[in-house]
C-alpha cells in the first residue's frame, strides 16, 4: 500500500489486522505487526483493541528492534549468548568503543569513537562483513573501523551483550545457520503486517522477507515521499524490491488526504514532484475551502520566534486554537533555543520532544546499570558505571588494575571483584570496597525473579542512593524525583506487561527501557506547543504547524546537497514537515541566523521556490528589512529557481537597493533606541556604511553596558517614548 501522507494507512492496516483475527480467524500469537516507534505499536494495539471490543492477547505488535529482542530471549543460547544478555545502547557501545580504541593505542584525536561507530554501524546496518570493510577501506580510518568492528563483536559476546545493530543481523544469522528455526517461525507467523516500510534498513527488509517468503501473506504500508533516514540505513529501494521478491504483490495507492486543506497539499504536490527518485502519487482532499499559506520573513531566529509566538496567540484569541494545537518544527534541535526563550517570555506553555530521553539520564542510567549487572554478571560496562556511584574510594587507576586482573584471569570484572582480595596491586580500601559491591550485587540477584520495582527500593535503599544526591544541592533534589519517577516507572510497567513474553520480569523491563528512543521524551507541558524536529514529527498532525528555519545549508543542509541522492532527501524532510499541518500552515525564514557562535547571511531555501504563488501569501517580521525577495523577472514572493547561486544574486541585489533607499534606517550620535531584547539606549557612535554599519549603544540597563551592534541584523528601533 502506497499511503500518502494523512491517508488513513494506521486505519487501513489496523482494520487489516482486525480482520485477519476476526474474520479470516487467524489466532493473535500467529501474526507478527511491525512498525518502527513504540508509540506507533501501542497505538496500533490500541486500536486493533477499539475495533475487536478487546484486547488481542499474544499478538507480536512492536518495533523491529523490541520484536527481535523477543525472539532473540529465546534462541540465544543458539548464537552463544544466554537469554539474560544485556541490550546496549549507542552511549553503552560508544563507552565500549572509547575501551577498545585505547587497548589498541589509537589515538581519540586521530580515530574519534564517534566516526568508529559511525561506520561499524553503517557497515552492519548494510550486512556489511568487517572482511568485506576492509576490503573497501580507503584511508587508515576505516582500515580501524574495520579492526574495531570484529573487536566489538568479540567483546559484547564476551559481556553477553548485544547492540541495536545485533538485534536486527543476529535473527538472520539464527535462520541461516539454522535453518529449522526459520522454518518454526515462518509456520509461527501465518501473516506479517509491516508499518512505515519506506524506513526499513536492508536487515529489516531481508528479516520480513524471510518470515513471509513460505506463506507469502504480507502486507507492506509506506510512502517512498517519507523515506527521510537514509542517515541511518533507511533503503527507500526495499519497496522497489519488494515488488520483485514478490511478484504477484498487489499495489494499492491511498491518496485522498483526510488531515489537510488544499493549498498545504498543493504546496506539498509541488514541492515534492521535484524529487526524480519516486513511485508517484499526488494528494488530493475533499475538504473545502483552506487558508493560504503563510511564507514570512525576519530578521534573525529571535525575531523569527516572537513573530511566531505573537501569531499563535492572536489565532488562539481570534480562531480559539489552543496551545496544543500548535507546533513549530525545525531541522536541528539547535533551533529550539530561540524559540523556548520567546515562549517563556510570553507566558505561553510549551513542550519538547525528542529532549534528553528520561532513561539516558545521568542518575537513571546509574540505577539501571546496577540493574542490568542483576541480570547479566558478564556485563562489565555496567559494572564500570555502577561501582563508581555513590563513591566508594575507588579511583581509575584501581579499576585499571581490575581490568587488567580480570583480562589476565579471562574473567568478567565482577566476577573478578569477588576475588579481589588476590589482587595484590590493589589497596586495602580497594580489595574491601569490591568484594562488598559484588556482595551487594549478589544479595540483589537473590530478588531477580521479583518485581523491578521491588529490586529498585532494595537496592536505592542499600547504597542510600538518595541521601548521595540530595548533598549535591538542588540539582541534587531534582535528580532525586526521576530516581521516583523510575521507581513509578517500573510500577506502572509491572501493570502492563505482556505474561508471554520470554524471561524474568526485570529482564523485560531493561529490554524495555533499552529500547526507548529519546523522540518518544516528552519535556514541559503536555497541553503545551509542541516544539520538534521534522524528524521526530513525521506520523503526527496539528491544527496549526509553523516549519522555521526554510534557508539555504539549514533546510535544505549544506552537506545534504553535495549529492541528488541528499537533495531529494532534503526534499522530502519538506514535504513531510507541511504535511504535518491540518489548517495554518507557516513557512519561516531568517535573514540571520547564529550558528556556531557567529551571525550568519541567510538566504531563502529553495525549497520555497516550489510552492505555487496562488496558494500562498508573504508577510515580513516589523524587524525584517527585506518585503520578501524577488526572481529574475522580478516577480515578489518568491525565490530564483535554479538553484542558490541565482538566489544569492537576488538577495545581494536587493541588500544593495535597501542600501540606497530612502527608507533604510538613518542613525545618528546620541539618539535614543530600543532593542528587542536590551531594552532603551543612547548611541555613542558610529562606523561603517550600507550593510557594514555598526552602532555603539549604552543601554539603561547596567547589567547590559554598552555593545556594538551590526544594524542590518540588530532590529533596532527609535526609541520615540523617552526621546
Amino acid at each position: 500500500m502506497l499511503a500518502g501522507a494523512g491517508s488513513g494507512k494506521t486505519r487501513v492496516l489496523t482494520a487489516r489486522l482486525a480482520h485477519l483475527l476476526e474474520t479470516v480467524g487467524i489466532p493473535a500469537h500467529r501474526i507478527l505487526a511491525t512498525t518502527f516507534t513504540n508509540r506507533a505499536a501501542r497505538e496500533m494495539r490500541h486500536r486493533v483493541a477499539t475495533l475487536l471490543g478487546r484486547e488481542p492477547t499474544g499478538l507480536w505488535i512492536g518495533t523491529f528492534h523490541s520484536l527481535s529482542a523477543r525472539l532473540l530471549r529465546r534462541e540465544a543460547p543458539l548464537l552463544g549468548f544466554t537469554s539474560q544478555f544485556t541490550i546496549y545502547d549507542e552511549d553503552d557501545r560508544l563507552a565500549l568503543l572509547k575501551r577498545l580504541l585505547e587497548q589498541a593505542g589509537y589515538a581519540p584525536k586521530a580515530f574519534p569513537p564517534r566516526l568508529i561507530q559511525t561506520l561499524v554501524s553503517a557497515a552492519k546496518n548494510r550486512l556489511v562483513t568487517p572482511e568485506e570493510l576492509a576490503g573497501s577501506a580507503t584511508d587508515k580510518v576505516e582500515r580501524v573501523a574495520a579492526e574495531m568492528y570484529v573487536a566489538l563483536d568479540r567483546a559484547l559476546r564476551a559481556a553477553n551483550a548485544m547492540d541495536f545493530d545485533d538485534l536486527l543481523l543476529h535473527p538472520l544469522t539464527l535462520f541461516h545457520d539454522h535453518p529449522d528455526r526459520l522454518t518454526y517461525y515462518q509456520g509461527r507467523f501465518q501473516a506479517v503486517l509491516v508499518d512505515e516500510f519506506q524506513d526499513t534498513n536492508r536487515a529489516q527488509y531481508l528479516l520480513v522477507r524471510a518470515l513471509a517468503g513460505a506463506h507469502r501473506n504480507i502486507c507492506a504500508v509506506g510512502d517512498d515521499d517519507q523515506s527521510i533516514y537514509s542517515w541511518r540505513g533507511a533503503e527507500v529501494r526495499n519497496m522497489l524490491d519488494f515488488q520483485r521478491d514478490f511478484p504477484d504483490t498487489t499495489l494499492v495507492r491511498l491518496e485522498e488526504n483526510y488531515r489537510s486543506t488544499q493549498p498545504i497539499l498543493d504546496a506539498a504536490n509541488a514541492l515534492i514532484a521535484e524529487n526524480t527518485q519516486r513511485l508517484g502519487k499526488t494528494l488530493f482532499t475533499n475538504r473545502p475551502g483552506g487558508t493560504l499559506i503563510q511564507l514570512v520573513a525576519t530578521a534573525d531566529e529571535r525575531d523569527e520566534a516572537e513573530w511566531l509566538v505573537r501569531e499563535f496567540r492572536s489565532r488562539m484569541v481570534d480562531e480559539h486554537y489552543v496551545a496544543r494545537d500548535c507546533a513549530v518544527l525545525y531541522r536541528t534541535n539547535a533551533q529550539s533555543r530561540a524559540l523556548e526563550e520567546a515562549l517563556r517570555r510570553a507566558g505561553l506553555p510549551y513542550q519538547i520532544i525528542g529532549a534528553i530521553s528520561f532513561y539516558n539520564r545521568r542518575e537513571v542510567r546509574d540505577l539501571v546499570a546496577y540493574l542490568r549487572l542483576v541480570v547479566n554478571p558478564a556485563d562489565d560496562e555496567a559494572l564500570l558505571r555502577a561501582v563508581q556511584v555513590p563513591k566508594r574510594g575507588l579511583g581509575l587507576s584501581s579499576l585499571a588494575t581490575l581490568q587488567v586482573e580480570a583480562t589476565r584471569w579471562g574473567r568478567p570484572l565482577l566476577a573478578t571483584a569477588e576475588i579481589a582480595e588476590r589482587i595484590t596491586d590493589l589497596r586495602p580500601q580497594a580489595k574491601r570496597a569490591l568484594v562488598e559491591f559484588a556482595a551487594l550485587i549478589t544479595g540483589l540477584r537473590e530478588l531477580s525473579d521479583a518485581a523491578p520495582a521491588r529490586i529498585l527500593e532494595r537496592l536505592i535503599d542499600a547504597i542510600q542512593y538518595e541521601q548521595w544526591l540530595e548533598r549535591e544541592g538542588p540539582e541534587g533534589l531534582d535528580r532525586v524525583e526521576n530516581v521516583r519517577e523510575l521507581l513509578a516507572a517500573a510500577a506502572e510497567w509491572s501493570e502492563e506487561v505482556d505474561a508471554d513474553d520470554p524471561g524474568t520480569p526485570l529482564e523485560r523491563f531493561l529490554a524495555t527501557a533499552a529500547l526507548t528512543t529519546s523522540a518518544e521524551q516528552v519535556g514541559g507541558d503536555p497541553d503545551g506547543i509542541t516544539l520538534m524536529t521534522v524528524h521526530t514529527a513525521k506520523g503526527l498532525e496539528w491544527p496549526v504547524v509553523a516549519v522555521t528555519g526554510l534557508e539555504d545549508g539549514l533546510f535544505p543542509l549544506s552537506r545534504a546537497l553535495e549529492t541528488v541522492e541528499g537533495a531529494e532527501e532534503e526534499r522530502r524532510l519538506a514535504y513531510v514537515a507541511i504535511t504535518r499541518a491540518r489548517d495554518r500552515l507557516y513557512l519561516t525564514w531568517a535573514r540571520a541566523r547564529r550558528r556556531g557562535g557567529q551571525l550568519m547571511p541567510g538566504l531563502p531555501s529553495r525549497f520555497l521556490a516550489a510552492i505555487p504563488p496562488r496558494v500562498s501569501e508573504e508577510h515580513r517580521s516589523s524587524s525584517a528589512f527585506l518585503g520578501g525577495w524577488r526572481d529574475e523577472r522580478g516577480r515578489a514572493g518568491r525565490p530564483a529557481p535554479g538553484g542558490p547561486v541565482r538566489i544569492a544574486a537576488t538577495v545581494a541585489a536587493t541588500f544593495v537597493v535597501e542600501e540606497e533607499s530612502q527608507d533604510a534606517p538613518r542613525f545618528v550620535k546620541g539618539e535614543r533606541v530600543r532593542h528587542r531584547r536590551f531594552g532603551s539606549g543612547t548611541i555613542r557612535g558610529l562606523t561603517g556604511r550600507g550593510r557594514d554599519l555598526k552602532v555603539e549603544v549604552t543601554f539603561e540597563d547596567p547589567e547590559v553596558g554598552t555593545k556594538t551592534l551590526l544594524v542590518a541584523y540588530a532590529g533596532l528601533e527609535r526609541d520615540w517614548d523617552s526621546a
